[in-house]
Parts: structure tokens; sequence; C-alpha cells
């Protein structure tokens, strides 16, 4: 019965490790989204809203 209990917690690991992998990684994609909008976008309160940072970045934006 101990065999059993340890290798549903060994699998309970894995799968948590695979959704933090994840989760890490759809976080790090959505980043990536909102710098490139705020970064090329043509709307002037995105742009104005977000210039200081982009410029101490070194991020292009004129």
């Amino acid at each position: 019965m101990s065999a059993t209990v340890s290798t549903s917690r060994a699998n309970d690991a894995a799968v948590t490790q695979t959704q933090r992998l994840a989760i890490a990684i759809s976080a790090a994609l959505l980043g990536a989204c909102l710098v490139w909008f705020a970064g090329f976008s043509h709307i002037e309160a995105v742009h104005n809203a977000a210039h200081d940072t982009r410029h101490s970045a070194a991020f292009p934006c004129h």
C-alpha cells in the first residue's frame, strides 16, 4: 500500500511541475505581447504611457 501512495505522490508532483511550466510560458508570452503592443502602438495614449520606460529599456519608438 505504501508503494501506491509514493507513486501517486510522484505523479502529482510531475503534473504540478508541468502546470507550473505551462503557466510560466504563458505569462512570458503575455508579457512579450504587451511589450510588443506598447512598443509599436500608434495609439497616442498607449505611446505616452509607456514612452519613458521604453526609452530607458533602449526600445525604439520613433
